[in-house]
């Protein structure tokens, strides 16, 4: 598979397969949907192993980076009969590696038909025990049961180590404001001011009642506030300004009972 990161530089990503590999659930195209919008998506997990980056060179003989992925092999049979599964498995793939080497890449992938593979593919040790998160396998804290009888528990650890990045993100300048300026707001806009990102895929924003909560990947920024009216959620929208690198979010409020 071609695609390149959010600066341009070209690379390629070797989907393998094994039957060492983990099997994730069969889940019908319905059942999927249930899980992605459900409140813990989470709960469908696809077994992965990444290995590491390696320098290559494409057919004009340029510089170029591979990634090796391997999945069980029944996750390429499923992504040739499922459109739903190959957006969702082509979405978690990417994102694994993005978490595991810091980068991010555009979602405008090209599949090679003359081409299966780029560059030698390198041997990898995959974990053949069901792991509790959509992960690297390769890439977890090495642990053996006859040493270690009691079982580290990776889903508290992932979340504490994320909580700990979270918190160490800086909070990026915004403005909040009514409209109309006087009186009971119909709306409330608020500029948030993001100079370091650079797609609007990188963004993560939920809105509730009275919060707006804003995250990026790789915790680039981080903003949680409270807003003193009442927002009719399901109708707020957002824009991303790619050239002056601002996020409008336009928030319905509720009417004053």
């Amino acid at each position: 598979m071609k695609t390149q990161t959010d600066k341009g530089d070209k690379m390629f990503i070797n989907i393998c397969h094994s039957e060492n590999v983990p099997e994730p659930k069969d889940l019908s195209d319905e059942e999927l949907l249930k899980v992605l919008e459900s409140e813990d998506p989470t709960q469908f997990r696809i077994p992965l192993s990444i290995g590491e980056p390696h320098a290559e060179l494409d057919k004009t003989g340029g510089g170029c980076t591979a990634y090796d992925v391997i999945v069980h092999s029944k996750v390429l049979k499923k992504v040739e009969t499922s459109q739903l599964f190959k957006t969702f498995f082509l979405t978690v793939m990417c994102e694994g590696i993005e978490s595991k080497y810091d980068i991010l890449i555009k979602r405008d992938w090209i599949f090679l038909k003359n081409r299966k593979f780029v560059g030698k593919l390198a041997d990898q040790q995959v974990r053949t025990k069901t792991m509790p998160l959509i992960m690297d396998m390769d890439n977890v804290g090495e642990q053996l049961p006859e040493e270690q009888p009691e079982k580290r528990n990776l889903i508290t650890e992932v979340q504490q180590h994320e909580n700990e990045l979270i918190k160490r993100a800086p909070e990026p300048k915004f403005t909040v404001v009514q409209e109309p300026l006087e009186g009971y707001p119909e709306f409330l806009v608020a500029e948030i001011h993001l100079p370091n990102i650079k797609t609007v895929q990188s963004l993560t924003l939920d809105i509730g009642e009275d919060q707006l909560l804003l995250t990026t990947r790789s915790h680039v920024y981080h903003l949680d506030i409270f807003l003193p009216f009442n927002l009719v959620s399901e109708e707020c929208g957002a824009q991303f300004n790619r050239i002056s690198k601002m996020l409008t979010v336009t928030m319905p409020v509720k009417p004053a009972s």
